[in-house]
């Protein structure tokens, strides 16, 4: 006997969830278009914590808020409540079921401005405490893997691991050579169940959007079902840290670990080990003598050179994977860990990419309009940009490189946020693939300079101003046939980047300390430039 489900939004297949009869008795399968899955060999269980944990919110959203009228204070006060009572539900049921859950829950938490504030602070925590596996089962999965007793292979393996992930855990190592590594172990049976997990997953997303049209979000659905398999092959996370080091090596500032091939396969990599505390620490930032500043201006950096000069960018940048530590030199580095997952950005989206942040950051709402409506965006255009920058319109007409960020837009930008959730999940499921990772890894930035006190100003900008313009102009050239013609490209290039060096010195020479230097140097003779 068979239940028809719903037909899937993403171009999947009916689903089916069947009965099989056999010599073993009766069993459970879902077919697909990947064929049937046994869900006896990954446990029935998992999807009915799912269902039933999905089913208990729909409830309590529809019952609770009938007859209330949207807008009223007693609207919004049952909303918020059933909210925060719904991504506890959520929460307990991704550390229950763990893996490919867990993964949902943190881009959950990664979406600030996008998603109502009581699930983002509440699935946020998944970042730091994602459920750990035993140390038998890991040690298992390296016999496994590399054909060798773990005990075999190293001389010491920590019994806790310093860092747990959806996917995997990392535990510290010492090679008989006295080497010390850090090895990270993906997760028994993530690989096995993912497929059954995903289209779990699917299911309830399909079903939720008819149910509630405004928080529709299969555009979230389609990202981990892209990414998921990149993710679980540890060798392409390898090819990832390696590219990306070369890629970023002018950084001094930068160390991404060196990988340790002859004990790496697709389930377990043996890397360099690099200590540090966390980048949101800023207790241990302040005890180090790390000026939390100099940090955040060297993550735009690296990130803006990421985004707008290479197209390869590291997305997950949350405080677990970024670590801070004073190198053999006492130079502060940045480490930068796991590179599961990357977005390779189009040459045409890079451009108009780094085309809409030159009309922002220059106040041209017009700019903003067409590269905006470029993207992908429509006539929801200012949503987009607001969403993109996590400020106000007013703030983009004025700009924000002039106005500072306040408490009272930060508030204002989160009430138009849950009054325009239905637009909003529109819009994500029109931009293209690619700007998704992107809205998660800006808000992960956003949220690190929220915890170190370092909050976007002018000089927050510089940078990403430079990398627009050597974009921009590295592909103006390329257009160029003529000697002369690339020639003059990279003169305008470079008047730019002066004039951008100019505006940063000028920047420098009016912050409140060098005034109050040069009048007391000069006896108050302060040169026009900075009176």
């Amino acid at each position: 006997m068979a239940l028809g489900f719903l037909r899937s939004g993403l171009r999947r297949p009916w689903m089916t969830l069947s009965l099989l009869g056999g010599a073993g008795g009766a069993g459970v399968a879902i077919a697909t278009d990947r064929g049937y899955i046994d869900w006896s060999s990954v446990g029935v269980v998992r999807f009915g914590r799912a269902f039933f944990s999905a089913g208990a919110i729909v409830v309590d959203y529809k019952w609770n808020m009938r007859g209330k009228e949207s807008g009223s204070p007693d609207y919004r006060e049952m909303m918020s409540t059933i909210h925060k009572r719904s991504a506890e539900r959520l929460h307990r049921l991704c550390c229950k079921n763990g893996g490919i859950f867990i993964k949902l829950g943190q881009h959950v938490g990664a979406l600030d401005y996008l998603l109502p504030e009581e699930y983002v602070s509440t699935m946020k925590v998944l970042h730091n405490d994602a459920p750990q596996s035993s140390l038998k089962d890991i040690k298992k999965v390296v016999a496994e893997d590399l054909g060798v007793l773990a005990d075999d292979l190293f001389s010491e393996f920590s019994e806790e691991p310093v860092g747990t992930a959806s996917l995997a855990q990392v535990h510290t190592a010492l090679l008989k050579d006295g080497t010390m590594v850090a090895v990270k172990v993906q997760h028994p049976n993530v690989k096995s169940y993912s497929e059954v997990d995903m289209s779990t997953v699917e299911f309830l997303l399909n079903a939720v959007a008819r149910i509630f049209p405004e928080f529709e979000l299969l555009w979230l659905a389609q990202e981990m079902r892209e990414k998921l398999p990149i993710e679980l092959d540890f060798v392409q996370e390898g090819k990832n840290a390696e590219k990306v080091a070369k890629m970023l090596k002018h950084f001094k500032f930068l160390k991404v670990p060196g990988i340790y091939w002859k004990h790496s396969t697709s389930r377990v990599l043996t890397m360099e080990y690099c200590n540090g505390g966390k980048v949101d620490n800023k207790e241990y930032m302040d005890q180090m003598g790390i000026d939390v500043n100099q940090i955040t201006k060297n993550l735009g950096k690296m990130y803006s050179e990421m985004i707008f000069v290479n197209g390869f960018v590291h997305c997950d940048p949350h405080p677990g994977n970024v670590l801070i530590r004073h190198n053999d030199k006492k130079e502060v580095e940045i480490v930068l860990l796991d590179h599961g997952l990357y977005q390779t950005l189009t040459d045409e989206f890079r451009l108009d990419y780094s085309r809409l942040w030159q009309s922002i950051l220059a106040a041209d709402l017009e700019g903003i309009k067409h590269y905006s409506m470029a993207l992908g965006a429509g006539q929801m255009y200012g949503i987009f940009a607001c969403m993109l920058t996590a400020r106000s319109w007013d703030s983009l007409a004025e700009g924000i490189d002039k106005k500072e960020r306040s408490a009272q837009e930060d508030r204002e930008v989160r009430e138009h946020a849950a009054l325009y959730m239905s637009e909003i999940t529109q819009l994500l499921n029109m931009v293209p693939r690619q700007m998704l990772l992107l809205l998660k890894t800006n808000d992960l930035l956003r949220s690190i300079e929220y915890a170190l006190g370092s909050s976007e100003n002018a000089s927050s900008f510089i940078n990403m101003s430079r990398c627009c313009v050597r974009s921009v102009a590295q592909h103006e050239a390329s257009l160029r046939s003529s000697r002369w013609g690339r020639l003059r490209v990279h003169v305008r290039r470079d008047i730019k980047l002066f004039q951008i060096s100019a505006y940063e010195l000028y920047l420098w020479l009016t912050c409140t300390s060098v005034v109050r230097w040069f009048r007391r140097t000069l006896g108050g003779l302060t040169p026009s430039l900075i009176s």
